[in-house]
């Protein structure tokens, strides 16, 4: 595991496997898990069993960005969120820590209490003010497509030419990012499966990683669990999903993506294990 700070940010072998983002959520309404960590023991034993069965970075949210998620505000956010991170810290300092958040004010203050990178589903879109906050830090940095806010997405899935605007948004995203001087080279592209889109649009964007991949950014593919896996199986519960996501990750091993973001991490570190094997 690599040494938690932002000169070093990076999960070991990174780019040479599909790297594994566990995901926490300290939230009370998200979607697959939300009230299942509600106190600092639930919370260190997650961490414990994602750090002992090859998590390379945990992703902390306190912001719900399912669809229809209310917003809490940045102060709410940062009184739900630093506590934990703060315990996390001390208990793992050599973890590397990423925050699910889109509000500068969060960013910030994580940073400031040992976190080592920022995943923004909106990529600066919400808050430009988390790109001086970035910059800053020199963290790396998940700029995601998405569109609207939770409350409106699943509304927004009308394209002129769907995959197209997708990279475009994703490139004048970057291009603010890279102008408020966060590093190139800290770049993380998620396409934002089932963010304002539809089961058909979300497969779409799996057929053809290949020309996310042409940008030469690290990908994330964050899947797990989402509700196009469960239309496609019939599944309603959202913990039922894991197979389905699965399926995903092996995909991501054999198009030598970067980083997968999953709720089973167990699971996925031992499929994975054995794709990457077959396919790099």
């Amino acid at each position: 595991m690599q040494i938690s700070n932002n000169n070093f940010p990076w999960p070991d072998y990174w780019g040479r496997k599909t790297s594994i983002m566990g995901i926490i959520n300290l939230t009370p309404d998200s979607f697959s898990d939300g009230g299942d960590f509600c106190s600092i023991e639930k919370v260190l034993n997650q961490v414990n069993h994602f750090v002992s069965n090859g998590v390379d970075v945990i992703d902390l949210g306190a912001q719900s960005t399912r669809p229809g998620a209310i917003e809490i505000g940045a102060k709410n956010e940062s009184k739900r969120l630093i506590p934990y991170l703060k315990k996390i810290r001390s208990e793992y300092p050599n973890i590397l820590i990423s925050i699910d958040t889109f509000n500068s004010e969060v960013a910030h203050e994580a940073l400031s209490n040992g976190a080592n990178w920022i995943n923004d589903v909106t990529g600066g879109r919400r808050d430009e003010e988390i790109l001086d906050v970035v910059s800053e830090f020199k963290c790396p940095f998940v700029i995601t497509h998405s569109r609207g806010s939770s409350i409106n997405m699943n509304n927004l899935t009308n394209y002129d030419d769907f995959l197209v605007d997708i990279i475009h948004s994703l490139e004048r995203l970057t291009k603010k990012a890279i102008n408020k001087k966060v590093s190139k080279d800290k770049i993380i592209w998620d396409p934002g499966i089932g963010f304002s889109k539809d089961t058909k649009q979300n497969i779409e964007i799996l057929r053809n990683i290949p020309l996310f991949k042409k940008f030469e950014f690290p990908l994330l593919i964050g899947a797990s669990r989402k509700r196009f896996i469960g239309e496609i199986l019939n599944e309603p519960n959202p913990k039922e999903r894991d197979i389905g996501t699965l399926a995903i990750s092996c995909l991501c091993s054999q198009q030598n993506i970067h980083l997968v973001r999953v709720h089973n991490v167990k699971i996925n570190y031992q499929v994975l294990k054995v794709a990457d094997h077959i396919f790099r």
